[in-house]
């Protein structure tokens, strides 16, 4: 019998899987950095963990490292696992490697050129260029000359020519090259001692930890999250998931998980950032029912925050600082109790003390 689980027992399991409700912790212990956690914005990945309880020195390198992973996003992950990282974010084939390239696939496969291929060809000029800090821009430009035609593109903007966004990217870790910490335009340089592994532990594995940290889940909902084929997804799919139901949709989630739907919700605030792991789910009308709210959540361009409140997403919120001076503007979803105001104001404190600098006010709007 298919075990049917209610959406709100989903958000509550992936809050607690993702440890949301946390007040302390260390790298080693923190789950989402199996997945790896994505540095964009001021508040991007080390605010994420700030949120799952690590604080100060626990922040610092050189504990974490930065790769260009996942959809060629920038995430976090222990320094330690970097090899087994390397394994677990290539590609599961030729045909994923050119889906997660996009359009630079095109003039490979004109050219004869596989991706996985053209993938090792850009990390082997890469590494040869990188042998001690340096600027992406100019990473970009000296491979792009020991590269041929099929691997570069006109920019009109730049009026130059370059490789191609998403090679550049997902070859780094190939070549072993890290983004160093803070840095903007990114700055590139060799990870101490790297050598990737053979395979990835189930640890992680991708799909698992998908699953382990946003399940229930389809294949669809990890091969968008991958930007990989559906088909490959499938081939790989762990022999210990089990069929629940969502809302009437089969679903899977790992067997070791599939009894621990039913715990209470967890009882807390927190101001996610745009980019949080709890946003990046692909079953986002399963987060927001309603279309209006999940093109403000979600715009093209200028994500805002997500408040979320005891397992629900309940607003959004934007950070506006001049100086040492912070304002957040918070727009919640719902007329908000005392107590929600209260604890979105302590949560704006934190993000205050996170940014160190000063809070001077949380703007509601009506």
């Amino acid at each position: 019998m298919v075990v049917s689980i209610e959406r709100v027992q989903v958000l509550g399991f992936r809050a607690r899987a993702q440890q949301l409700d946390r007040t302390d912790g260390t790298v080693t212990d923190t789950a989402v950095l199996d997945i790896g956690v994505q540095e964009t914005g001021p508040d991007g990945g080390r605010w994420a963990l700030f949120n799952r309880g690590l604080a100060g020195p626990t922040l610092a390198e050189p504990d974490l490292a930065t790769l260009w992973t996942v959809r060629g996003a920038p995430h976090l992950y222990r320094r330690e696992d970097l090899p087994q990282i390397a394994a677990a974010v290539a590609p599961f084939s030729d045909a994923d490697a050119g889906k997660r390239i996009y359009d630079a696939a095109r003039p490979l496969k004109a050219a004869g050129i596989g991706n996985l291929a053209a993938l090792d060809a850009v990390a082997d000029a890469m590494r040869s260029v990188v042998t001690a800090p340096l600027v992406k821009g100019e990473v970009s430009t000296r491979v792009a000359a020991l590269m041929p035609e099929p691997y570069l593109r006109f920019c009109r903007p730049c009026d130059a020519t370059h490789l191609y966004e998403m090679p550049f990217r997902l070859a780094a870790v190939r070549a072993g090259l890290e983004l160093r910490a803070g840095t903007s335009p990114p700055v590139l340089q060799p990870i101490a001692g790297f050598r990737p592994a053979d395979h990835a532990p189930e640890r992680f594995d991708l799909i698992r930890a998908y699953l382990r940290l946003l399940g229930p889940a389809t294949p669809k909902h990890v091969a968008d999250y991958l930007d990989a084929p559906v088909k490959d997804v499938k081939a790989h799919w762990p022999a210990d998931a089990v069929e629940v139901s969502v809302a009437g949709e089969t679903r899977w989630v790992l067997s070791a998980d599939a009894d621990r739907f039913d715990a209470p919700r967890p009882q807390l605030v927190r101001l996610l950032g745009p980019f949080d792991l709890f946003l990046q789910a692909k079953d986002r009308p399963l987060l927001v029912d309603d279309p209006a709210r999940a093109k403000v959540l979600w715009p093209v361009l200028g994500r805002p925050g997500a408040v979320i409140a005891d397992g629900e997403l309940a607003g959004t919120w934007r950070p506006r600082q001049s100086g040492g001076k912070l304002t957040v503007q918070v727009l919640l979803w719902s007329a908000a109790a005392t107590r929600l105001r209260a604890a979105v104001t302590e949560q704006a404190e934190r993000l205050a003390a996170y940014r160190q600098v000063r809070l001077v006010k949380v703007d509601f709007a009506d």
